[in-house]
């Protein structure tokens, strides 16, 4: 079975003040970190999705062997991201795609794979991680979903299609991706101090 993955990693990170992506996290850029957890697991390709500060992202990514992908659109919202991604990932031909944040640091290769293991012993076409409460990413498609996240208004996630969709999701609880860096604060807290 052939699983992609799409980072997304194109918002001009409003609540932070500066480009996020390019905070340091265990002595890299975080974009980097997400990048390098994404290749560390069984999925390919890797499409890294740039909006804001794309130019300083890619340079970022530059040594490691993802595909970076530039939407233009990005500004309206993660509805366009999720799209651009997924045009990107057409040419490979795959099963299915795993949407990932990149500002999810706690997130692991063995999460991604425990998603595409989900698929494949429960061969339910969506796999979701549960936290906080609801329903979220990282988050496993399969191809049959592709139309419904073509479909996508430009500010709308994954969320909507997962939650209309419940009888064929599978859910898998995932307490790393409950924390995310949006603001100085979760930066702070997130970022190990050794």
């Amino acid at each position: 079975m052939k699983t992609g993955l799409i980072l997304l990693a194109a918002g001009n990170s409003t609540r932070m003040g500066t480009p996020k992506q390019l905070l340091q996290y265990r002595g890299r850029p975080l974009v980097h970190h997400a990048a390098l957890v994404a290749l560390q697991s069984r999925c390919r390709p890797v499409i890294v999705v740039l909006g804001a500060n794309a130019g300083p992202v890619r340079q970022a990514l530059h040594d490691l062997p993802v595909e970076p992908i530039e939407n233009p659109l990005w500004s309206e919202g993660m509805g366009t991201s999720i799209q651009a991604g997924l045009r990107a990932a057409v040419d490979y031909e795959l099963d299915g795609i795993i949407l990932a944040l990149a500002d999810q640091p706690l997130v692991t290769a063995d999460t991604y794979n425990l998603l595409v293991a989900g698929h494949e012993t429960s061969a339910k076409p969506i796999v979701t991680s549960v936290y906080a409460g609801t329903v979220g990413v990282p988050v496993y498609f399969a191809r049959e979903y592709f139309p419904h996240l073509m479909a996508l208004k430009p500010d709308q996630g994954c969320k909507g299609v997962i939650l209309a969709h419940s009888d064929n999701a599978l859910r898998i609880a995932c307490s790393e991706a409950e924390e995310d860096i949006d603001t100085p604060l979760d930066y702070l807290r997130l970022t190990p101090t050794s």
